[in-house]
């Protein structure tokens, strides 16, 4: 979270927060502060940056889910945008939430605002193994081509004058 603050002479104050919602939230909401995720039972904080599940009897707020989520994929994962909620406790409507967005929900399919870069790196890496294995091929087909051209008339025996006869 960014602030910014300007003073002129003492007469004019001017402070603007800067909000920048996670690459792996969905596109389209600049007006919201929170995301509920159902297939994790939490909500995540835009404004703090922070997740908020319930944790040994009481609702925890931490920048990293619970460890029995640790290798949960945010950016696949359905994030509900609570588009009409501003307070501070969103878990107020836990017990709603959790009947209306089970786990597994999905609402209607959701573009996220940052590209995931393991995925992409990911698709990368395997774009360039084909690539790689496609010139690989490519090179052996052309060295045996070499190689065939080379010997082409080397296996022959050569036809000596009296044989053109």
């Amino acid at each position: 979270m960014l602030f910014f603050t300007a003073i002129s002479h003492g007469q004019v104050s001017l402070s603007y927060n800067l909000v920048m919602p996670p690459p792996w939230g969905p596109a389209g909401y600049t007006d919201v502060r929170y995301y509920y995720l159902p297939d994790v039972e939490a909500y995540f904080d835009i404004h703090f940056s922070k997740f908020i599940y319930f944790e040994d009897e009481k609702w925890i707020y931490r920048s990293y889910l619970p460890k029995q989520y640790s290798s949960y994929d945010l950016y696949g994962g359905y994030k509900v945008v609570m588009t009409e909620y501003y307070g501070n406790t969103p878990f107020i409507y836990f017990k709603e939430y959790k009947i209306k967005y089970a786990k597994g929900y999905r609402g209607l399919e959701q573009k996220t605002i940052g590209i995931d870069t393991v995925a992409e790196n990911s698709r990368i890496e395997l774009l360039f193994q084909v690539f790689s294995a496609k010139m690989d091929s490519l090179n052996y087909i052309s060295i045996e081509e070499k190689s065939h051209a080379k010997n082409k008339g080397k296996n022959r025996t050569p036809k000596s004058r009296k044989d053109k006869k």
